[in-house]
């Protein structure tokens, strides 16, 4: 089974042309979200920094994806500037 799925797999690639794309899920998760709504779709709680804090003056977001390389893509996103972006409870 798996070998006929790599034949048409392969058959289909070489009959339109293209070469096919393969992304590991780095590559995948490290994308520029359009804006928060966006970015919480994947990530509902926002993405910081590892060691960053939510600044608030009620009960701060711990829940949210910790990734240097994510939130780089998406600092625009961080208003308050406290190393988590789109950070929502």
């Amino acid at each position: 089974m798996l070998r006929q799925l790599t034949t048409v797999v392969c058959t289909v690639a070489l009959t339109t042309g293209g070469v096919l794309a393969v992304t590991s899920p780095a590559e995948a998760a490290n994308k520029e979200y359009k804006n928060c709504k966006a970015l919480n779709k994947a990530y509902k709680h926002g993405v910081g920094k590892p060691g960053a804090k939510d600044k608030t003056s009620g009960k701060p977001v711990t829940n949210f994806k910790r990734s240097s390389a994510i939130y780089k893509k998406n600092k625009k996103s961080d208003r308050d500037k406290d190393g988590i972006a789109c950070e929502k409870r």
